[in-house]
């Protein structure tokens, strides 16, 4: 990593209290507090971060596109009832250029699936099982790895803030965390797009770049990235420059939420980040943890910390999710269903 991003070895904080998981802690806060981003490893489940076993997750994107479409949401096919997981297919006028899927809880343990009216709650629809054989248990797999990893680092933040660690666990009791698969393809030169404006292009070490990812802030807790090796992922730092996230294998590049930094009253940074375009095609696997869609957030008891109104994580989460492409037109099927909404 470059000195802006530091790589944090975790293994401590699966273990018991100890002098050596206080100093990972330590460096957990100073990362969040700091730049908002970080790569860690030394984890259960780092060996899904090989090339051999995230090329698994990724054989979705080698379907026939007759197959993807059955996994479209309502937003790109009106015969759909999903509108919040399922598939999101490449928008080539947009300056974010990706396809992929979001898939929820129910991918990891669909007895335990909420039974729910919230479009956040909804089933993923999931390829057939004879087209991928063994996708979906390893997918099922992989997500149930990031939410332990995403517990520890949601336990360790909690420490680092000089509170209870089990003080966030409940409000992520049948958390609504989402597992996205993303390809970004080499952009068609021929879309009838152009490209060479501010918006869809940058000038990065004195090279001009095409941007594929939108600069951006996640909206939740916090984001486990698993990346294919191939660079293009780009953070901002404090001093306002644009530094590179380099891909590497047995890691995950960490950031934090503009929901975290909200609760701790900015102690945790949400760090704006954007992707550009690299010589080949790209995937990554964000993996965002979240809580259930009924927690009510409200401020915590950290000392000159401004406070705010308590609100429903579906709400927020609805509110920012549906300013994004791949969203697009949905924002109208979803009411706030706080009481003082109503």
């Amino acid at each position: 990593m470059t000195p802006d991003i530091e790589t944090i070895g975790i293994a401590d904080l699966f273990g018991p209290p100890s002098s050596a998981r206080d100093r990972t802690d330590a460096g957990i806060m100073a990362a969040a507090a700091g730049i908002g981003f970080m790569a860690v490893r030394d984890f259960p489940g780092d060996d899904w971060l090989t090339p051999d076993k995230r090329a698994q997750l990724l054989r979705i994107f080698a379907l026939p596109d007759e197959e993807k479409q059955k996994l479209l949401r309502w937003n790109f096919d009106r015969s759909k009832k999903n509108v919040y997981r399922g598939w999101f297919p490449l928008q080539p006028t947009a300056v974010s250029y990706k396809e992929g899927i979001d898939m929820g809880p129910d991918l990891a343990d669909a007895a335990d699936a909420s039974v729910s009216d919230d479009p956040l709650c909804e089933p993923t629809p999931l390829p057939a099982e004879d087209n991928l054989p063994g996708w979906r248990a390893a997918a099922a797999d992989y997500y149930r790895a990031m939410e332990t990893v995403g517990n520890a680092l949601m336990r360790s933040i909690a420490r680092g803030l000089g509170l209870p660690e089990t003080i966030f666990d409940a409000y992520f009791d049948h958390g609504i965390s989402t597992l996205r698969l993303i390809r970004y393809p080499l952009r068609n030169a021929n879309a009838g797009v152009d490209i060479r404006g501010p918006e869809f292009s940058v000038v990065h070490k004195g090279e001009t770049r095409t941007i594929i990812g939108r600069e951006h802030a996640d909206s939740g807790f916090v984001t486990l990235l698993a990346q294919d090796g191939v660079e293009g992922l780009q953070a901002k730092n404090l001093a306002g420059e644009w530094i590179d996230v380099p891909p590497a294998n047995r890691m995950l590049a960490v950031n934090f939420g503009q929901l975290l930094e909200r609760w701790t009253g900015g102690r945790v940074r949400a760090t704006r980040h954007r992707v550009i375009a690299p010589k080949t095609a790209r995937f990554s696997i964000p993996f965002f943890y979240e809580p259930r869609v009924d927690a009510e957030i409200a401020p915590l008891p950290l000392t000159g910390v401004e406070p705010f109104e308590p609100f429903l994580y579906g709400d927020y989460l609805w509110e920012a999710a549906t300013n994004f492409v791949e969203m697009s037109g949905i924002k109208h099927l979803r009411q706030p269903r706080s009481k003082k909404a109503s």
